[in-house]
């Protein structure tokens, strides 16, 4: 699966996402883009954007977009707090379909 980390996503967890195609906001050149812009630059290119940003699903509308959203609901972005959610993370990236967001609470 292509995702893409989204900035607040701290970069080593790419690692452990083995079996994708992980790439950055920053690798992609798309830095500072608007939530809106964001999703029209991924359709296509991305099928999934892993993000810690809870309130994006009510900042845009992501049915239409043809991308999923992965939030991770956690205490913090830092890495520690976001290593315990990699497996649900791993578990709804098995079933995600574009237009939808899951939400994984720590």
């Amino acid at each position: 699966m292509r995702i893409l980390l989204d900035e607040c996503v701290p970069r080593p967890l790419r690692r452990e996402l083995a079996g994708h195609s992980v790439s950055t906001i920053r690798e992609m050149g798309w830095a500072g883009k608007k939530n809106g812009e964001l999703l029209a630059l991924m359709a296509g290119a991305f099928e999934v954007l892993l993000t810690v940003d809870q309130n994006l699903r009510y900042q845009q509308n992501l049915a239409s977009s043809g991308v999923a959203v992965v939030v991770m609901a956690a205490p913090s972005n830092r890495l520690a707090d976001l290593m315990p959610l990699i497996p649900a993370v791993e578990a709804a990236l098995s079933t995600i379909q574009a237009g939808n967001v899951v939400e994984i609470h720590a």
